[in-house]
């Protein structure tokens, strides 16, 4: 959510910030903007709408040049997008600029004090408040701007990542960081400075992750310092990582959008996910994450998975499949819920965070909230260096690579691959599988990339299906056991991308008040594989198509029974039930997907979400 984007060092600044708001669309944003400084002044500009108004807008308002620059796309908070409320913004005296993620919550106390004070406002942001707060401690406290900086943060509440120059010093570029993530690109005699990687990744793969509660001093032509917020100690020997990441992973390669390219990587993906990690033919896992915790899983009284969204359904899958290997108590919670009430948690629970971007503010809340109360902290994420990997107990990483298009894809069939070894591993070492059904349950997710490559051979036949119902006001999505959070994640990958509303049942719950709404206009999706509770599902199929519903069904290959049934049916290859998740919201992607591009939607930028929520 948002993105930041800075530049210091001998190239035109420019170039580099505009390209790098480029790669930070995914997140999600209304409005973008840039200030450079030229030697003399600070050129602004920035506009409502997408990083292209923005460069139209600056081709014909100012002169681009300078080798200092930041630049920011917003979604909004406090102000409507517009103009004025975009980033970045001035200080009262026009010396001082800045960019903002985040959330100042105590901003309107500060703001009146302010106005006491004589300052004045152009905004309705709190980020305008801010950087005012930095003048005001500036001036009266006579102090540089990176100790200013740091007194400002301390009387502020909420979360932020911030990058502020001022033009009387134009040699560095402070920034600093509470609960939205920021990286400092380390390259020769330059710095860059982003919401993560993905704009500096052509220029060096050294990396400075700030942590939470920290700030940095960037000055030309010398070492980054940090200090701690609160204290202003300074941090000895902060750690530069190097990056894995390729700018390959990030382009198109050939698609016309992001969400089709990571569609179409999930063979590899979950390939990447479990290479070095399983050997099936001899009935090992290695994860070094659960390996050297294994007392702590062995004796765990219950497992807590905490996510959001798309993540949330992964875990609603690993729900069953521990269960069902490890026979141990599973409970899945949103964690924006989970940390606003008192929940019961001890030192002998599990407690499982999921994340595709390792920055979702109300996991990492809860994930805090369940540290405290003594239980031990499972993260997995996506995003090397995040920082839900580092507050975590321990974790694993699902080695996705990049996820640029918003709605989450390729996360969801890793996360799952990851809690499926993660539940087999630990139902060997409890004792509750034999080497067996672990040869088994290995070879069979050995085979999964292979399949998923079958089930994308579906995608014109979906595309004709998605044909048929792209005018659909309302869509049912059906599921029993396994594939009920598959039907969950069909339902929201559709509102997600095409704005249709979508809702997903466990199938035999229809017949509690979802199927008053079935008539001939109602598409129902149903996945009614082979495996499981087959039986069941072709009698809620039978239900609905007395009732003249629209049937579009998930079937196993070969399936005659359903094809019967049913208006239209995709068929994945056969496999185990507990893995069915991963084949089955494979047509789903793509029946999101295509609706959303023949109704002229924005599919990897849809309307009003980003792809980090990092603020409440």
């Amino acid at each position: 959510m948002c993105g930041i984007v800075g530049y210091i060092g001998h190239r035109q600044a420019y170039p580099v910030v505009i390209k790098g708001l480029q790669r930070l669309e995914y997140r999600g944003y209304d409005s973008a903007g840039v200030a450079l400084f030229d030697g003399e002044e600070i050129q602004l500009c920035k506009t409502k709408g997408k990083v292209d108004d923005l460069k139209t807008k600056v081709e014909s308002t100012i002169t681009a040049e300078g080798t200092l620059g930041i630049g920011h796309t917003r979604w909004a908070t406090h102000g409507v997008p517009n103009d004025v409320n975009s980033h970045p913004h001035f200080s009262n005296s026009g010396d001082l600029v800045i960019i903002h993620n985040g959330i100042i919550e105590n901003y309107d106390a500060i703001k009146q004090e302010l106005t006491k004070r004589g300052y004045t406002f152009k905004s309705d942001t709190d980020t305008e408040v801010l950087v005012n707060l930095i003048e005001d401690v500036q001036r009266n406290q006579k102090v540089k701007l990176g100790k200013a900086v740091q007194i400002a943060l301390n009387e502020t509440v909420g979360a932020y990542a911030i990058a502020v120059f001022d033009k009387k010093k134009p040699n560095e570029i402070v920034v600093a960081r509470l609960g939205s993530p920021l990286a400092i690109g380390i390259g020769e005699d330059e710095y860059f400075i982003a919401s993560d990687a993905s704009p500096f990744i052509e220029y060096t793969n050294n990396a400075l992750y700030l942590e939470d509660g920290e700030m940095a001093i960037v000055r030309r032509g010398k070492e980054v310092k940090v200090f701690n917020i609160q204290d202003d100690a300074l941090v000895s020997q902060p750690y530069i990582q190097e990056l894995k990441l390729n700018l390959e992973q990030i382009e198109k390669g050939g698609y016309p959008h992001f969400m089709l390219k990571e569609i179409y990587e999930q063979p590899q993906a979950i390939r990447d996910t479990f290479r070095g990690r399983m050997r099936e033919n001899k009935g090992v896992i290695k994860m070094a994450g659960v390996d050297d915790h294994i007392d702590k899983f062995i004796n765990a009284k219950r497992l807590v998975i905490l996510a959001c969204g798309t993540s949330w359904h992964a875990g609603l899958v690993a729900e069953y499949i521990i269960e069902e290997l490890m026979r141990v108590p599973v409970e899945v919670e949103y964690a924006s819920e989970f940390r606003y009430r008192n929940p019961v948690i001890d030192k002998d629970d599990v407690v499982i965070a999921i994340s595709q971007s390792g920055e979702t503010a109300d996991t990492m809340a809860a994930m805090k909230l369940a540290k405290e109360k003594g239980a031990f902290v499972f993260g997995v994420c996506n995003v090397v260096g995040s920082s839900i990997s580092r507050e975590a107990h321990a974790g694993a990483y699902t080695h996705a690579g990049p996820e640029i298009g918003v709605a989450s894809t390729k996360a969801f069939t890793t996360q799952i691959t990851v809690l499926t070894l993660l539940g087999l591993k630990v139902a060997k070492a409890k004792g509750r599988i034999s080497t067996s059904d672990l040869h088994m349950h290995l070879e069979e997710l050995r085979l999964i990339p292979e399949k998923v490559e079958e089930a994308l051979k579906s995608n014109d036949h979906v595309k004709e299906i998605a044909s048929v119902y792209k005018n659909a006001s309302n869509c049912l999505y059906l599921g029993r056991g396994f594939n009920f959070p598959v039907a969950l994640e069909g339902a929201l990958k559709l509102k997600e991308i095409s704005y249709i509303h979508a809702e997903g049942y466990p199938a035999a719950e229809m017949k509690h008040g979802p199927i008053a709404l079935i008539d001939e206009h109602m598409p129902v999706i149903v996945i009614a594989t082979r495996r499981g509770h087959y039986d069941k599902v072709v009698s809620n199929i039978q239900e609905i198509k007395s009732r003249k519903g629209k049937i579009i069904a998930i079937v196993t290959k070969g399936d005659v029974t359903v094809k019967g049934l049913a208006d239209h049916v995709i068929e994945v290859p056969e496999v185990m039930d507990s893995m069915s998740p991963l084949l089955t919201t494979i047509p789903l992607q793509l029946l999101s997907y295509h609706i959303a591009v023949m109704l002229g939607k924005n599919v990897d930028q849809p309307r009003n979400l980003a792809k980090s929520v990092t603020v409440e």
